[in-house]
This record gives structure tokens, sequence and C-alpha cells, in this order.
């Protein structure tokens, strides 16, 4: 029964967001990599930034929610300031600590492309989309600069009724007719962000599925997915408890049509240019839970992240082995060696 209850669970949460609008994934590393959900990020650092992601949300339950991505995004005519060369495990200083900020200029203005793909499913609903990013950076003071961004691409839901189990349920379900194979629709999709930052903060808008309208899977204009405005807001502050540890406390406020609210509060914590370690709390309409993270620089070229999560409101809490996040980052054509990044945490 209780097996019972949990995939029924799961399938009314997806036919709900599927029926009403369409919210883009929980990412319980957001601090890690905010280029997934701002464009304005596109090529902030000296280097190509590539990061892989998967999210087991739920683990245990059948048809819980599965998320997957891949970003890549990198500067074009970066020229930077600096004057000294940081490597991987400089012994006597820290790289990613307050000597750093202090000798941090800003570049000069340029451009950043880059491109994300993302792939989430839920039972019998998949979502998938896939983007080019493009941003222009300018210095505003010899220690800040801007950003603004632009994201264009295609965005998917796809039903697959084969793998409904309708037990006693009629399954001519008006909202997805009655073929049994995989029913697809494909719309375009616009983001656009702006991105304020220094050495020691950042904040950042956002607004992704800027174009409105609905993917239906039947011709009855009542059933479908709509497409809504997702916005984002975060901002964060490095500060220094010791010369080698640094605590970068951040917050993200996640809304998106007609009325539903996220607030996201995070604390990553840093030994030198080497390991991490965070926490953070998030207040949700629909899931709210804690969760934990740990990550590592292996070198100058590879990065690995763990997070785990336990949902405080979901109706599933008492079935599933929580939430497991994994991240894979890789840094190309690295020519100071850099271990950590220098404007985005």
């Amino acid at each position: 029964m209780k097996k019972i209850l949990a995939v029924l669970s799961v399938a009314c949460l997806a036919a709900v967001q599927t029926a009403h609008a369409q919210a883009k994934p929980y990412y319980t590393q957001y601090i890690l990599n905010n280029y997934i959900l701002n464009p304005a990020i596109t090529g902030i650092e000296n280097y190509t930034d590539v990061k892989l992601s998967y999210r087991n949300q739920w683990a245990g339950i059948t048809g819980a929610p599965l998320t997957t991505y891949l970003s890549i995004h990198g500067p074009l005519g970066k020229r930077d300031f600096r004057t000294g060369i940081n490597s991987f495990a400089v012994p006597g200083q820290n790289p990613a600590g307050p000597k750093a900020w202090d000798e941090y200029a800003v570049s000069s203005p340029h451009h950043g492309i880059g491109l994300t793909a993302i792939n989430d499913k839920t039972g019998y609903i998949t979502r998938w989309s896939i983007a080019a990013n493009y941003a222009y950076h300018i210095p505003i003071t010899a220690k800040t600069s801007i950003s603004a961004g632009l994201s264009a691409g295609v965005t998917s839901v796809s039903l697959d009724r084969s793998k409904i189990e309708w037990g006693n349920l009629d399954p001519n379900d008006p909202a997805i007719g009655i073929s049994n194979g995989e029913i697809s629709k494909i719309k375009p999709e616009i983001g656009a962000g702006l991105w304020l930052y220094s050495a020691r903060y950042f904040v950042g808008v956002s607004a992704l599925n800027i174009i409105p309208g609905k993917a239906r899977f039947v011709t009855n204009d009542k059933y479908g997915s709509s497409y809504t405005i997702n916005y984002f807001g975060t901002a964060g502050y490095k500060f220094a408890l010791t010369d080698q540890i640094t605590a970068l406390p951040s917050v993200m406020v996640q809304y998106w049509q007609p009325q539903l609210f996220g607030l996201h509060a995070n604390l990553k914590l840093q030994y030198q240019d080497f390991l991490w370690i965070g926490g953070s709390y998030r207040h949700s309409d629909l899931v709210a839970g804690y969760s934990g993270m740990i990550g590592m620089n292996i070198s100058n070229v590879f990065n690995i992240s763990y997070a785990y999560e336990h949902q405080t409101t979901s109706r599933l809490q008492t079935f599933t082995k929580g939430t497991h996040e994994v991240m894979l980052g890789f840094v190309l054509g690295n020519r100071y060696k850099e271990t950590c990044p220098r404007c985005a945490w």
C-alpha cells in the first residue's frame, strides 16, 4: 500500500505541474553554478567552464524526478589585468582568500558564449531544453563589473501514456488523449539576466521562459502544459573567517506564475582553494527541506561535489531515501592554473 501511495503521489505531482505551469527544476548546488539559472554569467571567468550534474530526487521511489544537465561557457576577447599567476596548492598562501580579493581588478569589456542542455523526467512526463547563451561584461568601477545576458533555445514536454498504470481508472483521460505512444510538444524558450559582481559579492536577477504559451496533447484548449515566466533573484557576500577559511552566505528567491514561490538560504565554507562544505534550507510552496554539500578541487582542471537533501514538507518523505545530487566540473583553457572561480562561486 505504501508503494502504491508513493507512486500515485509522484504521478499526481507530475500531472499538477504539467497541467498548470512549467517550473524550472530545483538545484541543491545552485551556488556552484548560477549560470544554469542566469545567462548573464556566460563567460565570466578566464577559462571555459564545463559542468555535468545528476540529481535524483526522492530516491527509492519509482517514477521520482531525475534531472541531468550539461552546461558550458567561456569568454571571448577577455583580457585580465592581474600581474601574478595563481597555481594549484601554492605553499604559504590562499589563492581564494582575502589577499586575492584585495589584488582583484576588473577585466576589460568582453563577451561570453555558452550552451545549456537540461533533461528533467518525472514518472511518465519528460521535459528537456537546449539553449545558446550570450553575455556582455563591462567594468563600472575598479573592483566591480556588471553583465547582461540572453538565452535562446527550445524546450519540450512529452508524455508517454504507455508507462501509465491506470489500475481501475478510465484510461481515456481527456487531458492526454487516447494514444498509447509518446506525445511530445516543442516550444521556443527565451531567457535574460543581469549580474553585478566583484571579488567579494554578487547580485543577480533573471527571467526564464519569457515566451508564454501552452503545449497541448489534445485539441481541447482547456488542457495542456502552460509555459509561464520563471523569476530568480540571488545575492551573496564572501568574507574571511581566518586566513585559510572563507565563508559565503547567499540567498535565492524563485518565483513562477501563477503563485509558486521558493526561498533558498545557503552557507558555503571553503578551506583555501581545495575543499568546501555547505548547508542550505529551502522554503517552498511545494518542496521545502534541508541539505548539506561537500566538494573539492581535484586539480586545476577537475572538481567534484555532492549534496544530500531531506524534504520536510513533501508527503513522500516517509517513503523516500532523500535527494542526491552530484556535480562534476571541468576547467578548459585554464591559462592561470586557477582552481577556484574568481567571479562566480
